[in-house]
């Protein structure tokens, strides 16, 4: 795509999301080497302002160079070996792909599945742990992008520390969203990527590992299966050795240091409670409307809402209408939902009070025209009464 092409898009969809101008402007700042005092302060700021939105006091907290993707690809391939026994909770398709990227480990992977738009029910986790003795980790996703479930931990956690198990978390869209409190939850290894709620381009996934995983990690009896992403070298580069492992996506980096910044800046609390009152605002529009959603209320993902489609209504048609006639994108479905729901996100920069009405507006004109009975003005009044 030619410069020319290019258009501002209002990123509705489950990711990237828009950036703040400000993140835009830090990326074009003149590149430094990767290994210059200046940038390597960036670096070491990057590190402690990550540890601030994960809250956890980690030492080993960095971004790897890739996409959440990567993050999960570093996350298995360092802390499991040939024969170990993994247990992946799956609730969607990232779930997965989680369990996809552990088999590939040579790992012995046992699944507990969930409904797709449900989360993953505890007592299902118990009666696996119970029989699947001598498990080294569990994995699990905390936000479900392709359902829009927000997982909960507590119970899951608890029980996988029982049997003295890892526990390996998917924080892709939810971290700077809803609170991950690493320490708190007791997760072991968490990745996530910048360009969800951090409202950063995509390109770099933040990890966080406690002294537990650390151990794993230091006591592997076989190398790490992938050499870019061996966490037993890039923790050299981003300590304190600054060991030469790869040449880092500084210009990246500069990006995610301002929109980590902005977050210190808005405070963490606070972005919580806007992510949850302008995703509360949209369901309500959503559901007065005439809307039906895919998760129930109390399992409902706030960076992002999955809307099943109306009888009679084609997906593809009214996503490509959003994007032509008022430059939103939202997303379709993945998987077995393929078709059947709408995916709406509200993440990081994009998570306004005016996105949402601007939205409910434009859907509810699309759906008229398309012979849906939308109550567009019902949408709004019910958007408006709830508190930002």
């Amino acid at each position: 795509m030619s410069r020319r092409d290019t258009r501002e898009v209002l990123l509705m969809g489950p990711g990237p999301s828009n950036c703040d101008p400000r993140v835009l402007r830090a990326m074009s700042e003149p590149t430094l080497g990767h290994l210059d005092p200046g940038f390597l302060a960036i670096m070491t700021e990057t590190m402690d302002l990550l540890r601030s939105v994960f809250q956890t006091s980690n030492q080993l907290t960095l971004a790897m160079s890739g996409t959440g993707s990567a993050g999960m690809e570093t996350s298995v391939v360092n802390m499991l070996e040939p024969g170990d026994r993994a247990i992946v909770c799956v609730h969607g398709v990232f779930g997965e792909r989680l369990a996809d990227a552990a088999a590939r480990c040579g790992a012995e992977v046992t699944v507990v599945e969930a409904p797709r738009g449900e989360p993953v029910d505890p007592s299902k986790v118990r009666e696996t742990l119970d029989r699947v003795k001598g498990a080294k980790l569990l994995g699990i996703v905390h936000a479900e992008t392709s359902t829009g479930v927000l997982q909960p931990m507590a119970d899951i956690v608890e029980m996988c520390k029982a049997h003295g198990m890892l526990v390996l978390v998917d924080a892709v869209t939810s971290l700077g969203g809803v609170p991950v409190d690493v320490d708190r939850s007791g997760f072991d290894f968490v990745f996530s990527g910048t360009q969800k709620c951090l409202s950063c381009p995509p390109g770099l996934s933040p990890i966080t590992l406690n002294e537990n995983a650390l151990k794993v990690l230091n006591s592997r009896k076989t190398g790490v299966r992938s050499w870019y992403l061996d966490l037993t070298m890039i923790q050299r580069y981003w300590g304190h050795e600054r060991f030469y492992h790869h040449t880092a996506p500084v210009n990246m980096i500069y990006a995610l240091h301002e929109a980590l910044s902005i977050i210190e800046e808005e405070g963490v609390k606070e972005r919580f409670k806007r992510h949850a009152a302008n995703s509360a605002a949209l369901a309500a529009g959503l559901e007065a409307m005439g809307l039906k959603l895919l998760v129930a209320s109390g399992y409902r993902l706030p960076s992002l809402t999955t809307v099943i489609i109306p009888e009679g209504i084609d997906d593809v048609p009214v996503r490509k209408r959003l994007l032509a006639d008022y430059s939103i994108e939202i997303g379709g479905g993945l998987g077995a939902l393929k078709g059947k729901i709408w995916r709406v996100g509200l993440m990081g920069h994009t998570s306004r009070r005016r996105n949402v009405i601007l939205f409910l507006s434009a859907l509810g004109t699309i759906l008229r025209s398309m012979g849906f009975k939308a109550d567009t003005a019902a949408a709004l009044a019910a958007a408006g009464e709830i508190g930002s």
